[in-house]
C-alpha cells in the first residue's frame, strides 16, 4: 500500500558495487498478537544494502543488526488462569525510535482484540483511538507509542497445553521487508505454566530466556516473523497475577554472528 504523501529516502538503499539506488517509499507493515500497524512511509535513517531488504516468504535471523538504532519493537504479555479459560491475554504494547511522518495508522484485528487504549506517547503530535486503529498525526522522528490492549491470542491445544502466538510481525519496504528488532516478554503466575518449545528456537538472532513466572525472546529478522510458544499447565492453583520480570536464564548464543 503505498502512502499518498509518498516521499524519497533521505539516503537511499545501495547495491553493493554499484551506484546508489533512489527508491521510493512505501508502507511500513508491523503485526504482533493478532495486532497490525499500518506506519506511513520508512525514510530510513541510515543507508541499507539491498542485499539487507529480504523479499518472497523468506525469513531471515539477524544476529547483528546492519541499522541499529532503528525502530524497534516491544510487547509484554500478562497469562492468567482465566486466560486459559478464555484465550484472552493482556498486553502491552510500544513502537519504539518510529520514522518522522505526518500520518502513522497503527490498525488491530477486530477478530482478535478486545479492548484498545492508549499509554503513553512522545514526539507525537496528537494519538487517538478510532475503533480498531489508532491514528498518530505529526510523528517526529525518534518518536514513540505505548498502547494497552486485550486480545485472544492464546489457543488450547489440549490436555493443558497451549499455544501463544505473535505475528506476522514485519517492516515492510516495497515488495520486500527492512531489518526490525522485537521484544517479545511473557508473564504468568509462578506455578500455572511452563515453557515448552518456541518457533523459532534459540540460536543467532533469536536470545530466549525463561523463568517460573515468564519467558522473553529478543528476536532480530527481517521477513514476515511469526513466533509460537508452546505452554504446559501445572497443577491448577488458584494465584494473584506477579507482575515481576522474569528472572533471565540464558539459553542462546552470547555473542553475536553475522548470518549474512
Amino acid at each position: 500500500m503505498t502512502h499518498p504523501n509518498t516521499r524519497r529516502f533521505p539516503q537511499p538503499l545501495r547495491s553493493p558495487g554499484a551506484h546508489t539506488l533512489a527508491q521510493p517509499q512505501r508502507s511500513l507493515r508491523l503485526a504482533t498478537m493478532g495486532v497490525w500497524a499500518l506506519l506511513g512511509t520508512v525514510p530510513v535513517a541510515l543507508a541499507l544494502d539491498m542485499d539487507d531488504v529480504v523479499t518472497g516468504n523468506t525469513l531471515r535471523l539477524l544476529a547483528e543488526r546492519p541499522d541499529p538504532g532503528a525502530y524497534w519493537y516491544e510487547s509484554r504479555v500478562r497469562i492468567s488462569a482465566d486466560s486459559l479459560r478464555s484465550g484472552v491475554v493482556d498486553l502491552h504494547t510500544c513502537h519504539h525510535r518510529l520514522d518522522g511522518n505526518h500520518h502513522i495508522v497503527v490498525a488491530f484485528n477486530p477478530e482478535r482484540v478486545q479492548h484498545i487504549a492508549l499509554a503513553s506517547s512522545e514526539g507525537v503530535g496528537s494519538a487517538q483511538v478510532n475503533g480498531h486503529r489508532v491514528d498518530l498525526r505529526d510523528v517526529r522522528t525518534g518518536g514513540s507509542v505505548c498502547i494497552n490492549l486485550r486480545s485472544r491470542a492464546l489457543e488450547p491445544q489440549g490436555n493443558g497445553q497451549w499455544r501463544m502466538h505473535a505475528g506476522p510481525l514485519m517492516r515492510r519496504y516495497l515488495d520486500g521487508y527492512l531489518p526490525m528488532q522485537a521484544r517479545l516478554t511473557f508473564e504468568w503466575p509462578s506455578g500455572l505454566l511452563v515453557l515448552g518449545t518456541t518457533e523459532p528456537a534459540a540460536q543467532p538472532g533469536v536470545a530466549l530466556s525463561q523463568s517460573a513466572t515468564g519467558a522473553q525472546m529478543d528476536i532480530t529478522f527481517a521477513g514476515r516473523l511469526r513466533a509460537t510458544l508452546d505452554l504446559h499447565q501445572t497443577a491448577p492453583m488458584q494465584l494473584g497475577y506477579s507482575s515481576s520480570n522474569p528472572a533471565a536464564t540464558r539459553r542462546s548464543v552470547g555473542v553475536p554472528l553475522r548470518t549474512e
